[in-house]
């Protein structure tokens, strides 16, 4: 079989008058993530993870912040279409696991609905997937609370 692995990095800082949806999960706080689309941090680290392992280039390359199509995009949809396109090219995930680094909210309550969205998204069980949150501190700019950062991995398989 092939396979290959990708990585994913993002961050944002908090922003006020903003939802905060993280994995697709709108999560009540009193901060959204400033961001040209959605802001969802969780789901730009896993379309850039997807988006390398498949050899293509970066989230910033397919949606650009300077194309108002995607001003305050639903990051499900941005993930769908990046699904669409390593699926054409006959890969699949294999699983994925993802770090959230932020002091607050405090993630716990949320994180199987997350796990259960992206299982939707990408078509692999729930079992392949694992999400974790992580302070980091109480240093840098998570650690000061003034964003949130997310890292994925994941792995594809050929499907031929």
């Amino acid at each position: 079989m092939d396979f290959r692995v990708g990585f994913g990095y993002d961050s944002h800082r908090f922003a006020p008058d903003r939802p905060l949806v993280i994995g697709g999960v709108a999560i009540p706080y009193e901060f959204g993530l400033a961001a040209h689309s959605d802001g969802d941090v969780l789901l730009h680290a896993v379309c850039d993870a997807l988006l390398g392992a498949a050899g293509l280039k970066d989230i910033g390359t397919w949606f650009p912040d300077t194309d108002d199509t995607y001003k305050n995009a639903d990051s499900t949809q941005l993930l769908a279409k990046v699904v669409e396109v390593i699926h054409a090219k006959d890969w699949m995930v294999n699983n994925l696991d993802c770090t959230l680094v932020l002091e607050e909210p405090k993630m716990k309550p949320y994180i199987d609905d997350i796990i259960t969205k992206l299982s939707q998204m990408l078509g692999t069980p729930t079992e392949n997937i694992a999400v974790k949150a992580k302070t980091n501190e109480k240093m840098g700019f998570t650690g000061a609370g003034e964003g949130i950062a997310a890292v994925a991995a994941v792995t594809l398989r050929k499907t031929c």
